[in-house]
């Protein structure tokens, strides 16, 4: 969401299989799995009050106030105001929990003194979809997503996710080899988005999914925010993706952008108008593209809710390194999930059967609480040979125990509760022993 490349127009226009090739290039830079990162969405709340909508003016100032204050993360912001912070690529998980984690305690300081507060909720239970920053880009995305429906304004301004980056992994096949971690970031991925969901709620009614947020997504559609048709060279079907979605916006330097309709970044290229599209043009283009796996030199894994408390984002970040990054782990994760394949029918995530039981049912499904149960266990295992010390498997230890092995989710709490809808206060920063899990 908070993507951007600077500068509208260069010199020399792009061909058909020079997008190929620069896609193929950048977008999967294979070697070995060596580094991590996180990006961490969150809504911002009236810390005494939270279902009153926060101004505009008091997220400026609030806002002005953090960007006084020195952080390893990138700090930005998105449309709707939610505060989205992105680590540094990081040597091992302990480094980027601790980046992390340090950023945010300076973040939530900043925001208390400001009467503020952060809340980790897939979707807002609240309030209805509001644009607070007004920017070329956002227009243009505004006017494209309208045309699909109302879900694009929700998606833009009352969602948020935690997002674990990957390392495509190695040019060879293997456990973990680009070919099988892409692979299995679509079917694993379900069993993500339903061990993780987290938004039931819209509007003060629950909406009878229990990850609303990942419901948006689909409803936005597939040439947008789906992933690109199963393929037996990743870099080929990503290309072909790329060259085939549609543009969402042709930027000018000066004035509103164009928002043409139908039009795919092949069709420009090969129509040259209303100018050639530029290297640039197709940098930016890739940055519009929401699916659920997103290629940019390393794999950006988008499926999974923020998550309730203060560190809840620990734990699916754990949990997905884990299964990606420790090779046994890989391996027991790839023949765990293999069988929800069947249940795609072939079809891209998210617009398959698989990823709609996942966002409506979440582990009330069957099949998806089994292989749920079965990848904890596999990550508590590993956890440890990528050096996680025991308060971070405590944490995924807890989860597994409170939700994971009952059929539960995040947003089986905001269910149970008699308004459907998230406490005033997050839950405090500790495992079932009380431990600080930052460390």
């Amino acid at each position: 969401m908070s993507d951007s490349v600077s500068g509208c127009t260069d010199i020399a226009a792009v061909t058909e299989p020079e997008v190929e090739a620069l896609v193929k290039g950048i977008c999967f830079k294979t070697g070995p799995p060596r580094t991590l990162g996180v990006e961490v969405e969150w809504l911002v709340h009236e810390l005494h009050a939270p279902r009153l909508p926060v101004s505009a003016e008091r997220l400026e100032a609030a806002y002005a106030a953090l960007r006084t204050v020195p952080l390893r993360s990138a700090l930005t912001v998105e449309p709707g105001g939610q505060l989205e912070l992105s680590s540094l690529p990081a040597a091992s998980l302990t480094e980027c929990i601790g980046a992390v984690s340090a950023d945010l305690d300076a973040v939530r300081a900043v925001l208390r003194a400001q009467g503020l507060g952060l809340v980790g909720l897939g979707h807002d239970p609240w309030h209805p979809p509001r644009r607070y920053l007004r920017e070329p880009r956002y227009d243009a995305m505004e006017a494209c997503l309208d045309r699909t429906g109302p879900a694009g304004r929700r998606m833009m301004c009352t969602s948020a996710s935690v997002q674990v980056c990957l390392d495509a992994g190695y040019e060879e096949p293997g456990p973990l080899g680009h070919g099988r971690r892409w692979w299995l970031a679509h079917i694993l991925g379900a069993v993500l988005v339903a061990a993780f969901a987290n938004s039931p709620v819209a509007l003060g009614r629950e909406t009878g999914w229990r990850s609303t947020r990942q419901l948006l997504w689909t409803e936005i559609g597939p040439g947008r925010a789906g992933a690109p048709a199963s393929d037996g060279d990743p870099r080929a079907a990503w290309a072909r993706h790329v060259l085939d979605s549609p543009v969402m916006c042709i930027r000018r330097d000066g004035g509103p952008w164009e928002v043409p309709e139908g039009l795919t970044f092949r069709q420009w290229i090969r129509s040259g108008a209303p100018r050639p599209p530029t290297r640039a043009d197709l940098d930016y283009h890739i940055t519009t593209l929401f699916p659920p796996v997103r290629p940019r030199g390393h794999l950006e894994l988008r499926m999974i809710d923020a998550q309730p408390g203060d560190d809840g984002w620990i734990v699916p970040l754990a949990v997905t390194a884990a299964l990606f990054d420790d090779a046994q782990a890989a391996e027991t994760a790839y023949r765990t999930v293999k069988p929800l394949a069947e249940r795609s029918e072939g079809l891209p995530a998210p617009h398959n059967p698989l990823w709609t039981a996942a966002a409506r049912d979440a582990l009330a499904d069957p099949e998806l609480h089994e292989a749920a149960v079965a990848c904890f266990g596999t990550a508590l295992e590993a956890l440890p040979r990528l050096g996680a010390g025991p308060r971070v498997t405590g944490a995924v230890a807890a989860y597994l125990d409170r939700y994971v092995r009952k059929g539960r989710c995040p947003a089986d709490d905001l269910l149970d509760r008699p308004d459907g809808t998230a406490p005033a206060g997050p839950p405090p920063r500790t495992t079932a022993h009380g431990k600080d899990i930052r460390q």
